[in-house]
């Protein structure tokens, strides 16, 4: 069932939960750590290495079916069921044949390289509906109770035409997916973050699908960030309890190259404002007080401009850095990129990446570095 919270909670409990959950929540968002730092939180760090690779294949103990292209990527904080602590959790957008929106594969990582299948997706056997089947996102995250969200926006034979609205996947921390969360205002989950505080959660996703289709290669403003309030009671898994649209207008278009282009990375900094990384404007926006925003009300499209063009070259994955800054990797040149809340910007680091080959990122659980996938080469690297 694709919302298996309606049944279950009555409107006024939904409501009381999903305040609670928002209250709880903003309690927890201070920054990383105490740790201030005057200079750029990147600009510390001189060495990129490669982790291992995010290809699942036969052999070597590792059962897989070879799926490439890795999207988002999570590390874990705490040990639950086949989760340890440490790992690091990637997502797989491209099968075998390295045709987008089929992957369906999460993939863990140790920080020494080694690999394991979390997760084998079979869209035939998913508990709720997910228009459109399986073709894993950037969207990654894992909740308390090692409960793990991942977005699914599917396209039959890697093409933009047969995208469809796909789903959020919830998987429980030995990898067996749980429930499915669709329908509006989910469109086309391209990335997400979420904060946790208890049994409460909340997801900012965002969502690229809306209109993209008809639409083609001419850019649309469909682009939508949803917030979504979950919580996990005891022994069960997480129910949805809040849905909504936060901000809107964000740019769209399909790609030959990229299947879809539109608001990619999100993350909420320290003072409660979300972060979007708009690839197709080449801009970071900010929609203020995004934890209570009863909708867009008076945002402008797109939200706030926060910088545009300088060093931010086709943002995707981005993250909040312990300082408060955001980080941003580059599509069209394989840098990372760290922008303060006022828009000024550091001098960006290289990944050696290329054109293409960055996506999503975090920033690891030390602060000693950041994890980043290589899409060129289907690797998990580490700027430490």
């Amino acid at each position: 069932m694709s919302k298996p919270a309606r049944g279950r909670l009555t409107a006024a409990a939904a409501s009381m939960l999903a305040a609670l959950g928002a209250l709880a929540a903003l309690a927890a968002i201070s920054p990383a750590s105490s740790q201030a730092f005057e200079r750029s939180f990147i600009g510390q760090f001189k060495t990129v290495s490669t982790v291992g690779s995010t290809v699942p294949v036969l052999g070597a103990g590792v059962p897989g079916n070879g799926d490439v292209n890795p999207y988002g990527v999570v590390q874990v904080a705490s040990s639950a069921g086949s989760l340890v602590r440490g790992d690091i959790l990637v997502s797989n957008f491209n099968d075998f044949e390295n045709l987008q929106g089929t992957g369906t594969t999460l993939v863990q990582l140790t920080p020494g390289g080694g690999l394991s299948v979390f997760a084998q997706i079979d869209a035939a056997r998913l508990p709720g509906a997910c228009p459109g089947g399986v073709g894993l996102t950037t969207a990654l995250a894992v909740l308390p109770g090692g409960y793990v969200v991942v977005g699914s926006l599917p396209a039959a034979n890697g093409e933009a035409r047969n995208a469809k609205a796909g789903c959020l996947i919830v998987l429980n921390s030995a990898g067996r997916v749980v429930e499915t969360i669709s329908g509006p205002p989910i469109d086309g989950p391209w990335d997400l973050t979420a904060i946790s505080a208890g049994p409460f959660a909340t997801l900012f996703v965002t969502n690229v699908l809306n209109g993209t289709v008809e639409g083609g290669e001419k850019p649309t403003d469909g682009g939508t960030v949803a917030r979504i309030e979950l919580v996990t009671p005891p022994g069960g898994a997480p129910q949805v309890t809040s849905e909504r649209v936060i901000a809107g207008g964000f740019p769209e278009e399909t790609s030959e190259s990229a299947l879809v282009v539109g608001p990619t990375g999100v993350g909420l900094g320290p003072e409660g404002t979300l972060y979007v990384a708009d690839s197709v404007g080449n801009r970071i926006a900010a929609v203020p007080g995004a934890l209570f925003r009863g909708g867009p009300g008076s945002l402008p499209a797109g939200g706030v401009t926060v910088a545009r063009g300088g060093f931010l070259d086709g943002p995707l994955g981005l993250a909040i850095a312990p300082n408060g800054d955001v980080v941003s990797t580059n599509g069209g040149n394989g840098e990372i990129v760290e922008t303060t809340p006022a828009g000024a910007e550091f001098q960006p680091v290289e990944t050696e990446a290329g054109e293409g080959g960055l996506f999503g990122l975090t920033v690891a659980n030390d602060e000693r570095g950041v994890y980043f996938v290589n899409d060129a080469e289907n690797t998990l690297d580490l700027l430490h």
